[in-house]
């Protein structure tokens, strides 16, 4: 693997740290991971939720915290690398890469949909741009989108695997047909996608492959299939410097590989989560009680949900793991104790 170029920045370590939402991956993280060298990301999704008028108003309560996690971010790693994931599936997505643009960004991942305007909403700024994919007709499709339309193409692209954790790029069905061999061939028909549209504008275009990548035997093995780096975020959770509660880094150590399922969220998309009370409630048929809407997924009816997203994200970040969604990758019952993000990442490249 070579490091990574973003703008005038060089990684140290081809490593992107994975987007964690609601308030996991925040400045903190994003900042230690690019302080060792690594391209740090904070999440924007309800990033606001520690604000005191996040209640009365999410959109107004996000815009500022995206600021704010940033100049944290930056004041642990002045000029390291640091961006945002904003997911295409918020309602406020478009008003979020905006305020990641305004905040320095240097690069904005997107996914949890196609990133169709990522482009227009970027334009004219220094921040790259990189969709995350998890099968070839997806990197097909935003690429070819971006090139008749805007002209240009990817400035890196996220493979997302089926081992990822919270919401999957995939259908429930699709999940169960993949195996580790499969899905191996699916990476390497990704990368020869992505090399038509670096080919085409002349420019290298950085593959990066993310879902089970937990240590060094995992990053030899997607190197061996032709990535040019990883997107860890699972591995990071059980670190000093993340910014969740204690309690729920201690949820992921006391969980064993069976207490790690596929759940459905509220809006239907498949997710990888820890199965804690809560989700054995809805998965017995219990409509949870929620809190007035703050607006996070566009396709989400409040009326219609068996719980609240947002309710259960904020919940686990806040170490309440009872009736909290614990989102996580499929090896994040490997996990033994918490550690430092220099440790994390001196195993990962070892």
């Amino acid at each position: 693997m070579k490091n990574l170029k973003i703008g005038n920045k060089l990684t140290r370590v081809p490593l992107i740290q994975g987007g964690m939402g609601v308030g996991v991956s925040l400045g903190r993280l994003a900042g230690s991971v690019a302080k060792e060298g690594g391209i740090g990301i904070i999440s924007s999704a309800q990033i606001g939720y520690r604000e005191k008028d996040f209640d009365e108003d999410p959109a107004k309560a996000n815009l500022r915290a995206i600021g704010t996690e940033m100049r944290r971010a930056r004041s642990i790693s002045p000029d390291g690398i640091i961006g945002y994931n904003v997911m295409t599936a918020l309602k406020e997505h478009a008003a979020h890469i905006k305020a990641a643009v305004k905040a320095g960004a240097d690069i904005i991942v997107s996914g949890a949909g196609l990133p169709v305007d990522l482009p227009a909403l970027t334009e004219g700024s220094n921040t790259k741009i990189a969709p995350i994919v998890s099968t070839d007709k997806s990197a097909n499709v935003i690429l070819k989108y971006w090139d008749r339309k805007y002209k240009r193409t990817a400035d890196l692209v996220v493979i997302e695997g089926p081992q990822a954790g919270g919401h999957l790029g995939f259908k429930t069905e699709e999940l169960a047909g993949y195996t580790q061999e499969t899905y191996s061939e699916e990476i390497r028909r990704i990368i020869r996608t992505v090399k038509k549209y670096s080919d085409k504008y002349g420019v290298d275009i950085p593959v990066v492959v993310a879902g089970g990548i937990y240590d060094s035997s995992d990053v030899k093995r997607v190197m061996e299939l032709g990535a040019d780096g990883v997107q860890v975020a699972t591995r990071f959770v059980t670190t000093e410097e993340c910014d969740a509660d204690i309690r729920y880094k201690e949820a992921y150590i006391k969980a064993s590989r069976e207490d790690i399922a596929i759940v459905k969220s509220p809006v239907g998309m498949p997710g990888r989560a820890i199965l804690n009370p809560l989700m054995r409630r809805v998965a017995d048929g219990v409509k949870i009680p929620h809190s007035p809407c703050h607006r996070c997924l566009e396709k989400c009816r409040p009326a219609d949900i068996p719980y609240c997203i947002t309710d259960g994200l904020i919940h686990a970040v806040k170490g309440n793991i009872e009736e909290g969604l614990l989102f996580c990758g499929a090896k994040a019952w490997r996990a033994q104790k918490i550690d430092t993000v220099r440790e994390a990442v001196r195993e990962l490249f070892a």
